[in-house]
């Protein structure tokens, strides 16, 4: 059914069910603060929590990169997907079937979502074409994998040379959907000058496809792997889709929207290197498994799995291949603060291998052998050093640069001390070594995660305990700062359902004590009156409001006349030195006014 744009029911419904609460504690440790919650932030690297959730507002802000919003923002930016990817993901959550309006047309969807719709049209169309009893299905079935998990992971078949390498393409534009659109998907492609005139051709034919979801289910792109004999001998035995709108190699993982569930519940990731080893790993009970797909582990398919864990097993060969590919892996994961274990893969063989041949026990036997990468490589060398002073000069080489990535001290110090142990090397040998190998240059993440905790971020607000709110309003000497401090009460009680004052007389009041103030405050942007209501939040949970009202309100209106009687004073001197008895006369009233209110507040405070 073609995806229209969801009404405004369907996300009323995933509230109703859901609270914020329910959303971002999947994602981060919540720790009660009054009536909020604190976490440290997932946005940035941070050591005090400064990450604050109101779950009667259903909102959060974060006082130390300054983001914020409620469940569908959060789930946009912690997946890294548009606005319906979150709402498929929180309707799912929540059990809630999304409502789609009827007669939308074409030219009613943005480019981005046709692209979605083309590539369900191309899963559908090859997923069909994988029947039943063809030497295709049967080769699937030949390699281990059950008709169930054909169906779960919604596999096809790419035929090849029928209609000119056109068959995917002449099915699409029958649905509806441009030659440009299919390229722009990653589907098809121009042949060279000398064929343009002919239109674009399959890119992917006579292959078994594996289809590639978003982090909200989406499939995105695909996976081919080449089956029978190729009349081109040099085809590569898999071929990947091309970077498109929808699909970025180096933050996708294969799986990933299927496995991040588990691999929170059993606080562990496991990657492997080809869609084959993680269809069989997720058919023999592992299903916290990911693959890279046409690429090597990249810093943003690290953040994609410390969302979810900070443990990460790799499944690589112990040939020369698998330990360059751990090399590189590991030392990436473990200088962004993951914990890494490799399973040590003999005799070549891969987890589909494995798990074909001799069951899912063996690879849940491997899996559970896993050490931690630095006992991996020590193993590997010590077998492979053909004499002590080799096995040394490896150990230097391979395994110090793991160490030295290792963010914690305490981590660095074990596995010297241990690498110590297994190798006969002094540990005061090793440690002064460890000190003086360079560490990683290409650690991107760490720039970012360094700039969103530099000086130019706001700063998380560092209120004293709540019976002292009054006293440091009276201690802020900045008018402006005060005046939000109050708005942002107003703000605050505006957005609850149960009102502890009368908001609209508040208002009223607050205006009339601020006066040209208001206006300043009020006109600040939504994320800066965000900010405003989880300060006041924080500042007046738990205490009398309709006290702490009267009270700031007074303080504000006896400030505001205490200005007023300064104006009429100087207007005094003025009328005075100018002989205006009319403007003298008019002043004195005035003053005297506002000295009688200001007496009146006074007496009642």
């Amino acid at each position: 059914m073609p995806y229209h744009s969801p009404v405004a029911t369907t996300v009323e419904q995933i509230k109703e069910k859901l609270s914020i609460v329910d959303v971002v504690s999947g994602y981060v440790e919540l720790k009660r603060a009054g009536l909020n919650y604190k976490a440290r932030c997932p946005f940035h690297s941070e050591k005090s929590p400064s990450f604050t959730l109101s779950p009667e507002r259903g909102t959060y802000h974060c006082f130390g990169c300054g983001v914020g919003g409620d469940m569908f923002t959060f789930i946009e930016t912690i997946e890294g997907i548009d606005f319906k990817g979150a709402l498929k993901i929180l309707a799912d959550k929540a059990g809630v079937e999304i409502v789609y309006e009827r007669g939308a047309g074409k030219e009613d969807k943005d480019a981005k979502q046709r692209l979605y719709e083309l590539i369900e049209a191309a899963t559908i169309f090859f997923q069909r074409n994988l029947a039943d009893k063809s030497a295709q299905y049967d080769y699937v079935l030949s390699r281990g994998i059950t008709a169930e998990t054909i169906q779960k992971f919604r596999l096809g078949w790419a035929p090849s040379e029928e209609v000119g390498w056109r068959t995917l393409t002449l099915h699409l534009k029958d649905k509806g959907f441009s030659e440009a659109e299919v390229i722009a998907a990653g589907l098809a492609k121009m042949p060279d000058s000398e064929g343009a005139n002919k239109g674009a051709y399959d890119r992917f034919r006579s292959r078994i496809m594996f289809p590639m979801g978003d982090t909200a289910g989406r499939i995105i792109a695909f996976s081919g792997r080449i089956f029978g004999q190729s009349k081109d001998s040099e085809a590569a035995k898999y071929i990947n889709s091309p970077e498109s709108e929808l699909f970025h190699k180096a933050k996708v993982l294969y799986g990933y929207d299927r496995a991040k569930q588990t691999m929170r519940k059993l606080d562990c990731a496991i990657l492997v290197e080809g869609q084959m080893d993680l269809v069989m790993s997720h058919q023999a009970g592992w299903t916290n498994t990911v693959a890279v797909s046409g690429t090597a582990l990249t810093a943003d398919h690290v953040t994609l799995l410390k969302r979810m864990t900070n443990n990460l097993i790799l499944a690589l060969d112990s040939d020369d291949a698998g330990i360059a590919a751990a090399q590189k892996s590991a030392r990436l994961a473990l200088g962004l603060g993951m914990d890494v274990k490799v399973v040590a893969v003999e005799g070549g063989k891969d987890p589909a291998d494995i798990i074909k041949e001799k069951g899912s026990d063996a690879w849940k036997d491997a899996v559970k052998s896993a050490q931690p990468v630095v006992f991996f490589l020590l193993d590997v060398l010590k077998k492979r050093a053909v004499d002590d002073h080799a096995f040394v000069k490896a150990v230097e080489a391979t395994v110090l640069p793991f160490i030295v990535e290792m963010p914690s001290v305490l981590d660095r110090d074990f596995f010297t001390r241990e690498t110590s142990k297994r190798t006969g090397i002094p540990e005061r040998v090793l440690a002064e070594a460890v000190q003086k190998v360079p560490r990683g240059a290409a650690m991107p993440a760490r720039a970012v995660q360094g700039a969103a905790t530099s000086s130019n971020a706001p700063q998380r607000s560092q209120s004293t305990t709540q019976s002292s709110t009054r006293s440091q309003f009276g201690k802020n000497h900045d008018p402006l700062a005060r005046a939000r401090q109050v708005f942002g009460l107003l703000l605050w009680q505006e957005s609850l359902q149960k009102k502890e004052i009368d908001t609209d007389t508040f208002r009223t009041e607050l205006k009339a004590a601020l006066g040209d103030i208001f206006d300043t405050v009020s006109a600040g942007t939504e994320e800066e009156l965000e900010v405003m209501r989880f300060k006041a939040e924080g500042l007046y949970g738990g205490l009398n409001i309709a006290i702490e009202a009267h009270e700031l309100l007074r303080a504000l209106l006896r400030e505001k006349l205490g200005r007023d009687l300064q104006v009429a004073t100087a207007q005094i001197k003025q009328a005075e030195a100018q002989g205006d008895d009319a403007a003298l006369a008019h002043a004195m009233a005035e003053s005297q006014r506002l000295a009688l209110d200001i007496a009146k507040l006074d007496k009642v405070g």
